[in-house]
């Protein structure tokens, strides 16, 4: 067969493929439609002769020649994707050899070849099978997402009277958000044969939260025992069943859960239909995902507050965030009010806030790395996150808890970018048993009922009081009582 080829003699090329298989003939037929310079090469004689009737440039040469490049252009990028081991070795050295500036990707034919082919200088590692078990996870999971949201619709659609949506205890933008587009489904789907009522509990002190839900005109009603009996269904948003949370009776029947947090304490609770996915990065990102699949019209205040449910709960996608929270985002961000997103970020302080962030500031102690401040009494919860947040930026600090009372518990807020840590965990092992706690590797959250000294009206000397033995159960699990023995 003769080995000319129009176009070799030019002195560089923007492609070449080494190895032609099926792989190899896939990323050939992508790279034509850019209208880019490309040469194959293979050693199978009928295969190029093929090619060369589908008008590629193709030459037989063997890989495993060491002078198989002689007479070829210089190639900007090379695809080295024959089927076998030593080939595509042999083909990575010479071309790193001959030309180091060459940018290289690598068809890897068993998980050996990986670290061999990385080893030789290949920039990109390609593992088919590796490659093909992860689309198939991907589509299997997107089908099981996709027949949630098509389950949720229907049954929506079947029911008539009033759905109460129940944010968490103190809701955030996530779980507002959430609860909204969870409004905007039911309402959809029962062609407004249902009446939605978002509920909560607690207090709303954080300024973004109070600015997210003002400039958003978004309607919430406190939960109370006659607004629970007025309600024919139940669903809860952002929090994995009744009393975690939440107030709600841990006896109460709920009938839908939609969470991105792991459910612990109550594996058993039973739900006409329950969603919770820890690997997401916001309850938000579900929710948009339902609005996705389900085809429904989203309108620009529920568009916003998604994104920005979205980009709280993953601290602006620098926290627990996957690809997924990132597309459903880009899903949303032309959908928006881009003016509203700016004046609720930048909302004003309230004087109690910046106190309670002084008080953290001005009562820190550090001890290894583990920083501890009593803020003492508290009205306003939400400022403690804020506080937690400001003092893991301090140098030496790797990890933060922020503690104060209010009338009925001591809170914990806590952050920390040790990643030897779960900090999660740790504060689900140290403060579960006498309350609620949990969270994420990076940031989490205790709750300890007061029970017995509820009536005590010196607060703050309470907190002082009972505080160290409860600390110590954080301390003795992370070593810091070891290192006093030491």
């Amino acid at each position: 067969m003769p080995e000319a080829v129009q176009n070799v003699s030019k002195e560089r090329i923007k492609y070449i493929i080494l190895g032609c298989g099926s792989t190899g003939y896939n990323v050939a037929e992508e790279l034509e439609q850019e209208n880019e310079d490309l040469i194959i090469v293979d050693k199978d004689e009928k295969r190029v002769e093929d090619l060369r009737d589908q008008k590629y440039e193709a030459l037989v040469r063997d890989l495993r020649d060491p002078n198989f490049m002689e007479g070829l252009p210089v190639p900007e990028v090379a695809f080295i994707l024959a089927n076998d081991r030593e080939a595509n070795l042999t083909a990575l050295k010479t071309v790193k050899n001959r030309y180091p500036a060459t940018y290289v990707i690598a068809r890897a034919t068993d998980p050996v070849s990986v670290d061999l082919l990385q080893q030789e200088g290949a920039d990109i590692v390609l593992y088919p099978q590796e490659v093909v078990a992860r689309t198939a996870i991907h589509h299997i999971r997107k089908l099981h997402s996709s027949r949630l949201a098509l389950r949720l619709y229907d049954m929506l659609a079947s029911w008539e009277g009033t759905l109460c949506i129940v944010t968490h205890l103190n809701p955030d933008p996530d779980s507002i958000s959430s609860a909204m587009a969870l409004s905007m489904i039911a309402r959809h789907a029962s062609r407004n044969k249902l009446n939605c009522r978002i509920v909560y509990e607690g207090d709303i002190g954080h300024q973004e939260n109070r600015a997210f839900i003002n400039l958003l005109d978004i309607k919430l009603e406190r939960l109370t025992p006659q607004i629970l009996e007025e309600c024919d269904y139940i669903a809860l948003v952002d929090s994995s069943g009744p009393g975690v949370n939440n107030e709600l009776p841990r006896s109460t029947r709920v009938n839908i859960i939609i969470d991105h947090h792991k459910n612990g304490e109550h594996p058993s609770t039973v739900a006409d239909f329950i969603d919770i996915r820890p690997g997401v990065g916001a309850t938000a990102s579900i929710m948009t995902q339902y609005l996705m699949e389900l085809d429904i019209p989203v309108n620009k205040s529920v568009a916003t507050a998604l994104l920005y449910g979205i980009r709280a709960d993953t601290r602006d996608f620098k926290r627990n965030v996957t690809p997924q929270d990132l597309n459903y985002a880009a899903f949303l961000l032309p959908l928006t009010d881009s003016d509203l997103l700016d004046k609720i970020t930048s909302p004003s302080m309230s004087l109690e806030t910046l106190e309670i962030i002084g008080n953290a500031i001005r009562n820190r102690r550090l001890k290894s790395g583990y920083l501890f401040s009593n803020v003492g009494y508290i009205r306003n919860r939400d400022a403690l996150p804020q506080a937690a947040d400001m003092l893991i930026h301090l140098e030496g600090v790797n990890t933060a808890l922020v503690y104060g009372i209010s009338d009925q518990n001591i809170i914990i807020s806590a952050r920390n970018k040790d990643i030897r840590l779960h900090l999660g965990n740790v504060m689900a092992e140290a403060f579960g048993p006498i309350g609620e706690a949990g969270g994420h590797a990076t940031m989490a959250a205790a709750l300890i009922p007061l029970n017995y000294f509820s009536m005590a009206k010196e607060k703050e000397g309470l907190l002082e009081l009972i505080i160290d033995p409860i600390l110590k159960r954080f301390s003795s699990i992370v070593g810091l009582d070891d290192e006093d023995g030491q």
